[in-house]
């Protein structure tokens, strides 16, 4: 006799505060036959809070290839997952994803159990507009892929949002000014914990208020889309885009930014920060 399929449920968890944990969630928790958690120390605390006692399994980025086939196997077997990430919704930046994917693949019905969700959350409150907006997940650790990851969305006329670990806010803020000139941005931290902020601001004064790394938690940046005009203001990252045009015909760096400084109405100090960074 083939034994029934069983079921993977995608599980919501808190983002921070534990009273945002559903009766719903707790009860698949209970019911399910396991647990595929990101970190397995994590999703234990949470366990604990609530009395559940479930085996555990560990899945995330570096060992979900491995890992895949043996969760497959058993759902296919008859035995119900759960599947949960730190915080927030599972396959949202997330290496959940691709078990999602594997078990629409294999016939095994996915069902969700809805739970917090920074970047929406993070938008709700940020006072920017949230007609129409665009998730951007994370920004790579390497410099020459965020920039180009930047510079492919510095048209987009929606809303953009994006994660950000404290460590890399410097960088980020920087590099964003660049590509998109002096937007307003809401800088969204540690939502529904106890410091939870909302700065409102723009991209020029936030790179150079928090660009020491001084933010510290779980951080959404919430930016101004596109807005097209006659006469669009130039960036600064139209002025070091210059001066590396005019380094690259043979300009030294200090003449190519007192030149673009000039042309295009910046400091030329910031100018050759920017074309001088390794």
């Amino acid at each position: 006799m083939k034994t029934m399929s069983g079921k993977l449920y995608v599980v919501g968890t808190p983002i921070g505060n534990l009273g945002d944990f559903s009766q719903r969630a707790i009860d698949t928790l209970c019911d399910c036959d396991f647990i595929a958690a990101e970190d397995t120390r994590v999703t234990l605390k949470l366990l604990n809070h609530f009395g559940i006692k479930k085996p555990m399994i560990s899945y995330y980025e570096h060992n979900r290839l491995e890992r895949a086939e043996g969760i497959i196997s058993r759902i296919m077997n008859g035995e119900n997952c759960a599947l949960v990430t730190d915080a927030g919704m599972p396959a949202i930046s997330d290496p959940g994803e691709d078990l999602v994917k594997l078990c629409h693949e294999s016939g095994i019905t996915v069902s969700a159990v809805p739970g917090p969700c920074a970047f929406s959350t993070a938008i709700a409150i940020s006072g920017m507009s949230s007609g129409r907006f665009t998730f951007e997940g994370f920004l790579s650790v390497n410099k020459q892929s965020r920039r180009e990851h930047l510079n492919e969305v510095k048209k987009e006329k929606r809303t953009m949002i994006f994660y950000e670990a404290p460590h890399k806010l410097s960088a980020t803020l920087r590099d964003m000014y660049e590509a998109f000139g002096d937007r307003n941005i809401a800088i969204v931290r540690e939502i529904t914990k106890i410091y939870e902020e909302v700065i409102r601001t723009t991209l020029k004064e936030a790179s150079e208020k928090y660009g020491d790394g001084g933010l510290k938690g779980e951080i959404v940046l919430v930016i101004e889309g596109y807005t097209e005009t006659e006469e669009r203001p130039s960036t600064l990252g139209d002025a070091v885009a210059f001066a590396r045009d005019l380094m690259e015909s043979g300009s030294s760096p200090t003449s190519a930014a007192k030149e673009a400084a000039k042309e295009f109405g910046f400091k030329k100090g910031d100018v050759y920060k920017l074309i001088t960074e390794d």
